[in-house]
């Protein structure tokens, strides 16, 4: 886990190192265990290391391979990499490092844009091929590891982080109207390639793009998993089913037990978490430490589940730690969560995530956590709805948009209104797309494909990065998520959300972790806004900054100032923190 950056010249000009090294600056905190740039034609490659598999200086990146003229930056794990270096030495292929980032140079070379259906793990990587002048690009199937791209003319950078790009310097700062009615209707859900900037670019997920030295692009999607019903699993009983899923999981979390540092658990004490302990502790892992966070109540809202995480710490007997965050504390903490985001992202959790992290760092470098359950096995309240729905589009957006276009329309400054309702057609894009087999298998397609990517899973690599802490999620194994996708909705929305994944949990964990009201990631002090943090927000969207900008309507905001608490979103969000943290975002980095 690592972060990477770039500088690529189309142009017959040469890259800068002095560019390269200021993203890496910025790029610190994601690998604080060691720095390197490689120069090479019309590519500069910036690395930022955290060392987790082959420890040694053989693994340092770039790395470069001058006997097949391959150059690599890449950021991520590739759990299978033994496998696939065992393969790859029977072709003939000879290693001077025992790590996955050779492998990846070696798999490139052997099997082309084929390698990457072959890597198990979470990967952003560039190559430069010295003997075609191309440049390749890749991003796993979830997009767990970032891609950020500017371009311009016939120049391109990419980085990890967004904030990095910015640091370079020269790019369009913008907002894209577009962007910012993903933000503002689908749950502050940005899909790729679009950025709240209109300068600023990702490389969508599953996605490999080949550039050639003239600047020709060329994308290929390499995964795209369908949701309906395989004949070959016509029949299966509910027991089957769930056998198949408990051996899927138990090799997910296995495959990433693989470091040469030890592997801890963010452990919320939620059924998804505590499964994880669990197979940890089934698979022979000892001297487990798992992490838990909680937070002051507000408004009567209790802000921790430690009666949880302590039933699963006790059970199976992890070195566990408890963070409880007094509001001062969070308050404090706001200021370097805005900075650690790639992109303004609403969910309070995120503050959670960051100071967690920060704790978590001092421990220990790798960490299971586990995010995707809920998309991947249908754990949210907004697929029962669907069931049986006519119209999934209007459906989904009924349960999942946080207000209509019409309303957005009354809310936005006049210059930022679109005229189409554009977040609604990207979806509705989606929803129809074949493959899925039914309302429920399209929501769930687009949930773990689209919105997953650009909020839960975002939010960890971002917040985890911040402290130099690589997350791995293992309900994000793409064989895991295969299988899911075939199984009928009715299993997965069985038993109030994620049935059959609760039959798994039944096999694992006690039965008060599973029998209970599902809990969120909660800080009821974001979601009240109150005191201090209505201070914070009114300040920041009052300041001339924002006034200058009118990203919003002056009667909108006042309405909100005036009583934060009646304006909640249909997911529980509070309308004044959206509009509020975008505006911190954009102050945090200069925008």
């Amino acid at each position: 886990m690592c972060g990477i950056c770039g500088e690529l010249r189309f142009d017959g000009g040469q890259p800068s190192p002095v560019v390269v090294a200021k993203m890496m600056d910025c790029l610190a905190p994601r690998g604080p265990d060691g720095a390197g740039v490689v120069v090479h034609g019309n590519a500069a490659f910036g690395h930022r290391r955290l060392k987790i598999i082959d420890l040694s200086e053989k693994a340092q990146q770039p790395m470069a391979d001058p006997e097949l003229g391959l150059t690599i930056a890449f950021n991520g794990c590739i759990y299978n990499y033994p496998e696939l270096r065992a393969e790859l030495k029977d072709e003939g292929y000879r290693f001077f490092s025992t790590g996955d980032t050779e492998v990846i140079l070696k798999a490139w070379h052997a099997w082309g844009d084929r390698c990457v259906e072959r890597f198990h793990g979470m990967f952003a990587f560039v190559i430069q091929e010295r003997d075609t002048g191309r440049i390749v690009m890749a991003r796993d199937r979830f997009g767990i590891k970032p891609l950020y791209l500017s371009q311009k003319g016939k120049t391109i950078r990419f980085a990890s982080s967004l904030p990095a790009l910015l640091k370079a310097g020269d790019v369009d700062t913008s907002i894209d109207r577009h962007a910012l009615h993903n933000y503002m209707t689908f749950h502050a859900v940005v899909p790729p390639p679009r950025t709240i900037l209109n300068g600023v670019k990702k490389l969508p997920p599953a996605t490999i793009r080949m550039i050639e030295p003239d600047g020709a692009v060329k994308d290929r999607i390499f995964w795209n998993p369908p949701f309906d019903r395989d004949p070959q699993y016509s029949g299966l009983s509910p027991e089957e089913w769930r056998d198949r899923v408990f051996e899927a999981l138990r090799l997910a979390v296995k495959r990433r037990m693989v470091a040469d540092v030890p592997v801890g658990v963010l452990l919320s004490g939620g059924v998804d978490s505590s499964l994880i302990v669990g197979l940890l502790a089934e698979a022979g892992q000892t001297g487990l430490m798992s992490f838990s966070v909680g937070f002051e109540e507000a408004n009567g809202e209790k802000g921790d589940e430690f009666v949880y995480s302590d039933l699963i710490a006790e059970r199976f007997g992890t070195e566990h730690h408890k963070i409880f965050v007094p509001s001062d504390q969070l308050m404090e903490a706001l200021p370097g969560t805005f900075a650690a985001m790639s992109e303004p992202m609403v969910s309070y959790d995120n503050v959670g995530f960051y100071l967690l992290s920060k704790e978590v760092s001092k421990h220990i470098k790798v960490v299971q956590s586990g995010q995707g359950a809920d998309e991947v096995f249908g754990g949210y309240h907004w697929y029962p709805p669907l069931m049986n729905s006519a119209d999934v589009v209007s459906d989904y957006a009924k349960v999942f948009f946080d207000r209509s276009h019409e309303t957005l329309r009354g809310q936005l400054g006049e210059d930022w209104i679109t005229e189409d309702d554009f977040s609604r057609q990207l979806v509705a894009g989606h929803l129809h797309r074949p493959g899925a087999g039914s309302p429920v298998d399209a929501a769930l397609r687009l949930d773990s494909t689209v919105m997953l990517v650009d909020d839960p899973v975002k939010r960890v690599d971002n917040m985890t990065m911040a402290w130099g802490l690589e997350a791995r999620v293992p309900f994000l194994d793409h064989e895991l998520v295969e299988l899911a996708a075939r199984i009928p909705p009715e299993e997965k929305l069985k038993d109030g959300g994620k049935g059959i994944l609760k039959d798994v949990a039944r096999l694992v964990v006690p039965h008060e972790v599973i029998d209970r009201k599902k809990g969120y990631f909660p800080v009821p002090q974001l979601k009240y806004v109150a005191g201090p943090y209505l201070d914070l927000v009114r300040d920041a969207l009052t300041a001339q900054a924002a006034r200058e900008r009118g990203l919003f309507r002056k009667d909108y905001l006042e309405k909100l100032f005036a009583d934060p608490a009646e304006h909640i979103t249909p997911l529980r969000g509070s309308e004044l923190w959206q509009v509020g943290l975008l505006e911190l975002w954009l102050q945090t980095h200069g925008i």
